[in-house]
């Protein structure tokens, strides 16, 4: 369980990091697109991503990773 969770995470930091390093002015452009959200889109925002990323792991459970 705990080997799941920290090749989760460093999965999860190859990615930031890989968009940090190669393109961090798309970055720039997302903050500034946040920042002219309400806090209800933001929270939806996040449920959505949560609700998508619960799916993504229970179907990878589901082919048996």
């Amino acid at each position: 369980m705990i080997e799941t969770a920290l090749l989760a995470l460093g999965l999860v930091l190859i990615v930031e990091g890989l968009v940090y390093a190669l393109a961090p002015s798309l970055i720039e452009n997302l903050l500034e697109a946040m920042r002219a959200l309400t806090l209800e889109q933001r929270r939806a925002i996040g449920l959505a991503a949560l609700a998508t990323g619960l799916v993504i792991l229970w179907l990878a459970k589901a082919l048996g990773a």
